[in-house]
């Protein structure tokens, strides 16, 4: 379902997605999956990993081996992967192109910048401290404050509701279709990237762009021309 959300109203929140929007993660992300489903001897399908990156680990792994995130072995392969990714893979990442430069400019047009991640509440302060934003961001949600992993939308309504924000306040900015499917169910518009891995067909947003230094290049084809510190 494709996000168009018509609206006037002036932008004063904008929810952020981490993995592969703010710093170029995906990838590691899946290899880190890999390793752990081989440590475990499980024989799983690397494209399917990949296509689920940006869902929560219950959902990748209930698709992709059939397992349960809170039983053995799905529990042991789920801490794995996240003691991999960061032990492995983590320390060689960087930000995402000007992931710095446009939340830096998001700020100074009066936006309050929200994350809003699949990832856990210690996973989410290593990656934005490594994509080097971590002191830009206002209000903070993880997985932790969520029933219920992307594509459902409860981080974003978390995230609402931290900021204490409508969606017709705000905006998200994510990379995969489990952004914009989420950000659909709340009547939240959406930002897509391709710098996650999808193509514009595969991520049903408002606008999309390659980059955060596209987007911010190219604001005014977005939502972000409502921002209140934009002038006309």
């Amino acid at each position: 379902m494709l996000c168009l959300v018509a609206s006037s109203t002036p932008l004063r929140a904008v929810l952020l997605d981490v993995d592969g929007t703010l710093i170029d993660s995906n990838d590691a992300q899946a290899r880190s999956w890999l390793d752990a489903f081989e440590e475990a001897h499980l024989d799983v399908d690397p494209g399917a990993v990949r296509r689920l990156i940006g869902k929560g680990g219950d959902r990748l792994l209930r698709e992709v081996a059939d397992l349960d995130i809170d039983a053995e072995p799905g529990k042991t392969i789920s801490q794995r992967h996240k003691a991999i990714f960061a032990e492995r893979y983590l320390p060689g990442l960087s930000a995402t192109r000007g992931a710095r430069d446009l939340l830096v400019w998001l700020r100074s047009q009066g936006a309050q910048l929200v994350v809003a991640t699949s990832a856990g509440e210690e996973e989410m302060r290593a990656l934005l401290q490594t994509a080097g934003v971590d002191d830009l961001i206002d209000v903070f949600t993880s997985s932790d404050d969520a029933d219920e992993t992307k594509p459902a939308p409860d981080i974003l309504g978390a995230a609402l509701r931290k900021s204490k924000r409508s969606a017709a306040e705000s905006v998200m900015i994510g990379d995969t279709p489990y952004d914009c499917e989420a950000a659909g169910r709340i009547g939240l518009p959406a930002i897509g990237l391709r710098c996650g891995g999808w193509s514009s067909e595969e991520l049903p947003c408002e606008s999309v762009f390659d980059h955060p230094a596209d987007l911010l290049a190219n604001y005014r084809a977005s939502p972000l021309r409502r921002l209140s510190g934009v002038s006309a």
